[in-house]
C-alpha cells in the first residue's frame, strides 16, 4: 500500500524515462488522472488510456522522446508538497519553474492545473510537483 500516490507516479515515470520505456503503468485514482491529464495537455506525454485488470484500474501512459537518441521530453520530476509537509502558495507567489520553461502542478479549488493557468485564473493552492 502506497501512502503518497503522486510520488509513486512521479517515480514510475522517472524510472521508465531512464530505462527508455515506451509505456508505463500506474494505478488510477482521481488525482493521478488529473496529474497525467495536465502532463498530456502540456505536451510531456503522448497519450494515456485507462484499463481494468482484476477489478483494479490502471493508467497506461505513452511517454514522449525526441531525436534519434531518444532523449526524454521530461528532464526531471520533483515532488514538492509531501504528506508530512504540505506546501501551499497563493496566486501572487506561485512558483516559476526554470523561469517558465518548466511547469508546477497546482491543486486548486477548481481542479489540478499548471502554475500559469492558476496565475491567470487568480487561484492559489497546494504545489504538488515541478516538471521540466
Amino acid at each position: 500500500m502506497v501512502n503518497d500516490t503522486i510520488a509513486d507516479v512521479l517515480t514510475r515515470i522517472r524510472n521508465a524515462n531512464l530505462a527508455r520505456h515506451q509505456i508505463v503503468q500506474i494505478p488510477a485514482t482521481k488525482m493521478t488522472r488529473s496529474v497525467i491529464n495536465v502532463l498530456k495537455e502540456e505536451g510531456f506525454i503522448y497519450t494515456y488510456e485507462e484499463i481494468k485488470e482484476n477489478y483494479k484500474f490502471y493508467l497506461l501512459i505513452s511517454l514522449k522522446y525526441r531525436g534519434k537518441k531518444r532523449q526524454p521530453v521530461i528532464t526531471a520530476l520533483k515532488r514538492v508538497s509531501k504528506p508530512g509537509l504540505r506546501v501551499y502558495a497563493n496566486h501572487s507567489n506561485l512558483p516559476r519553474v526554470l523561469g517558465g520553461l518548466g511547469i508546477a502542478i497546482i491543486s486548486t479549488s477548481q481542479g489540478v492545473m499548471t502554475d500559469r493557468k492558476a496565475r491567470h485564473n487568480g487561484l492559489g493552492g497546494e504545489v504538488l510537483c515541478y516538471i521540466w
